[in-house]
Parts: C-alpha cells; structure tokens; sequence
C-alpha cells in the first residue's frame, strides 16, 4: 500500500500536463465547432423529428429550432477557455456536462470515441491541469505551480490502455480476423484519393485485420517499455492518421497521438517543450488522500467492469446490442436489413403499415432496422403519436431480417409479438 501511495502522490514536473490541456482544449473545441460547420448538428438534432436518446434519459432532448447550434457553439467556447487554462475548472466542468448530455441525447450517431471524450472529460475534471502556462496561473501567481501528483499521468495510462486493450480482444472474433469485417467496412472507401484501389484488395484486408487486432493490444506495453517507446510513438502516429485519413473519425485520432505524451517521463516533456524551464528541485511530496485512491479505485474497476458485461445477457452481442456500447467494440460488424411496422387496430379489425419516412431520417431508420433498443424506442414513439391521434389499443408488430457481416439476412424481431 505505501508503495502505491507513493507511486501516486509523489510530485513530477507537470509540463506534460499543460501540453496536453492545450492540445485537449484545441480538438474538443474543434469537436464542438466543427460538429456544426460539417453539418452534423444539423443531420443529428435539427432534421431529426424525433431522437433516440439513451433508454434512461429520455428527458434529454434537443433544444428546439435552431437552439443546438448555439449549444455546440458555446461548447466550442468553453473549449477555448479549457485549452487556454482561463477558469478552467468551470470551462471543463460546463464543457464535460454538455458533451454527456450529447452523448446521451442520441445514439442514432453513436461512436466510441464520442464515449471516450466523456470519459477524458471528467478526468480533466480532476487534473490541475492550469497551474502553470495558463491564464488561471498568470492572474494568480500565487496558484502556480510546475509540479503535480503523479497520479495525474497513471490515470491517463490506464484510462487509454484499457481503451486500446478491450479493442484488441475484441477484434479476436471469427469475422474480423477471417478480413470479412474489415472487407465490408472497405468496400466504400474505393474511390479515395491514391489508397482507394490499395483497399480492395485482399492482401490489404489482412494487413488492417491483422495489424489493427496486434496494435491494440501491444501498443500499451510496447509505449511503457523504454526500448520500444520511440518506436510505438512512430507506429501510433502512423496508425492514428492512416485511421484518420481512410476511416474520417473526428478527433480521436489526433487525441490518440496526444495521448502518446503521458507515458513519457515527464522531464524528457519538459525538456522538450519547455527548454529554457529549469527542473523543480525538492518539490514537496503530495498528502496522500484516501478517498482519491478509492475514487480512481472504482473508476478503474468500472472501466474493467463495463466492457465485460455483455457476457451477462443472453444472445450474441452483435446481434442484440446489449452490452456493444461503453465497451470499445469498434468496427467490428456490419449489419443491414429492413423491418417493416405492422399496426393492428382491434376495435375495427384494420391494418396498416407504418410509413417510416414521416418520422424518421435514413440514418436512423437503419438503425430501427438493425438495433433492437432502437425499434423498441421507436415502437414507443409510435404507440404515443397514435395515441394522440385517438388509437389507444394498436397492436404494433415489426417484421423484417438483418444481415450481419455479409451473411445471409435472417429474422431478428419475432413477427408475432405485439411491441
């Protein structure tokens, strides 16, 4: 225990700290602005007559008309503000709380890496992050400091190596290794400026299938070990913008190469960033608080816990949903169909089908088709508007079959079962 408490309360130079506050200002912002300028507000909360939010908060809606630009906007600002270290803890405090009710708003759109920066985001909650080289430090130099507990780096450690190991696992699955899955996730990337042609071919899919399961799971101790950290930082960055450039998912990229500088010492940052900055001598070891330990305690066991409890439901997850998100299983299947929605009246024996581009954009009525969370909500939200309408006693039944990866299409709702 006294070696632990050491290991996470013993003082290091913080320069690494505030590079990655700067860089993590920068691209959240970017996340925020950019989500309006690329339309993506307005294809996920504007056009949208209807949203799926998480099954549990469906009170979090999108503000009306117009109101999500703003929202996006001033979350950019807090960006700003967060990568400029001025109030920070209210810029990253405001700016965590929003991006999470994004997240939970909707899962028409869900990504990974959109639950990761929810995750990154309460961290940066917890860090000191604007002690030194920040607004915050400058009109109070009394605050300053050029140290922090070392905890502040281990907890980004864990946080990204259990990120890139849950994703390794679980690309150890017959479709991904066999290339079927990389294959399918492929075939729309033909017309790509010089790599599209690359891509169709065999011998790519192996590599990317193969390549891809072996870089989550050894990047991690590869970046710990001295001798192969220069090396994973090249194969990182490397793998990072060849996802960017093939695959256009955001930020995250860039956030995995930033994330790279935590698990350099901490001096060797500061040398590099910071070269005329002396190193701090004789710094004060950190009190040691019990209920941080106990706090990062669970956090840590809550990562572990989430990604394993798909294990607990019945069925395949990549068919049912339950236990896929919050659990850095990414790219790994494709799935397509149709469901179409059989309405019964039993009052007046009548029946008809529910004409699903009313209430629903493509995007979304894909993921009726092929999630089933997602056409339960949906079947809700039917039996609500029918309700309005004065047809209190619809039978609601949804027929329909979803392939995945490739394979033959098969029945995923029973046609039987009043929803």
């Amino acid at each position: 225990m006294k070696k632990l408490e050491y290991s996470l309360f013993k003082p290091v130079d913080n320069s690494f700290l505030v590079v990655f506050r700067v860089i993590f200002g920068f691209l959240i912002t970017a996340e925020a602005w950019g989500a309006i300028l690329t339309g993506w507000v307005e294809r996920t909360f504007i056009t949208p007559s209807f949203t799926f939010s998480f099954i549990d908060f469906p009170w979090l809606q999108p503000l009306p008309g117009n109101g999500m630009y703003f929202y996006f906007f001033i979350m950019g600002c807090f960006g700003v503000m967060v990568m400029l270290g001025f109030k920070y803890r209210l810029a990253i405090s405001a700016y965590s709380l929003m991006w999470a009710a994004v997240y939970f708003m909707q899962k028409s759109n869900y990504n990974n890496h959109y639950y990761l920066l929810v995750l990154l985001c309460l961290i940066m909650c917890l860090v000191p992050a604007n002690r030194s080289y920040s607004l915050d430090a400058k009109h109070r130099p009394e605050f300053r400091s050029f140290t922090c507990p070392n905890w502040c780096r281990l907890i980004f450690i864990v946080q990204i190596g259990i990120v890139y190991t849950y994703g390794g696992i679980a690309k150890l699955n017959p479709d991904w290794l066999s290339t079927e899955s990389v294959a399918i996730i492929l075939r729309s990337k033909a017309d790509l400026w010089m790599v599209g042609s690359f891509l169709q071919e065999n011998w790519a899919h192996w590599i990317i299938a193969i390549g891809g399961a072996c870089f989550d799971l050894f990047i991690t101790p590869l970046l710990l070990w001295k001798r192969t950290r220069k090396f994973a930082f090249g194969l990182s960055v490397f793998f990072h913008l060849f996802n960017s450039a093939v695959f256009q998912v955001g930020i995250f990229p860039f956030m995995g190469i930033g994330m790279c500088i935590f698990f350099f010492p901490p001096d060797t940052i500061r040398r590099l960033f910071f070269k005329n900055r002396l190193p701090v001598a004789d710094a004060s070891f950190y009190p040691v608080n019990k209920k941080l330990i106990a706090l990062l305690s669970l956090w840590v066991l809550l990562q572990v816990s989430l990604p394993l409890r798909h294990w607990i439901f019945p069925g395949d997850v990549n068919w049912t949903e339950e236990g896929h998100r919050l659990s850095w299983r990414m790219m790994l299947r494709s799935k397509s169909g149709y469901v179409n929605f059989k309405v019964v009246n039993p009052v007046n024996d009548s029946t008809f089908i529910v004409d699903q581009s009313l209430h629903l954009t493509r995007d979304q009525q894909r993921n009726v088709a092929t999630k089933p969370d997602i056409c339960w909500q949906y079947v809700q939200y039917l039996k609500e508007e029918y309700a309005k309408e004065g047809l209190t006693e619809v039978e609601i039944y949804a027929e329909g079959k979803v392939g995945l990866n490739g394979k033959k299409r098969t029945a995923l709702y029973n046609p039987n079962v009043n929803l």
